[in-house]
């Protein structure tokens, strides 16, 4: 959708956007956080780079 690349050029050895994207995610760059509702209407914020170090401590990486 027209994002520049969050990782240096000379790593980017494709041209299609969903490789990139994979690479940024694995490198935990990218900056989304996702909103979690609570049932009192309050919400937590939580960072996807939190999600993916609490799966590699379950799964291992």
């Amino acid at each position: 959708m027209g994002a520049p690349p969050l990782i240096p050029p000379e790593m980017i050895d494709s041209s299609d956007p969903l490789e990139i994207a994979e690479k940024e995610l694995k490198m935990k760059i990218l900056p989304i956080t996702i909103r979690r509702r609570l049932p009192t209407g309050e919400y937590q914020d939580i960072p996807l780079k939190w999600l993916l170090e609490a799966e590699e401590s379950m799964f291992g990486s």
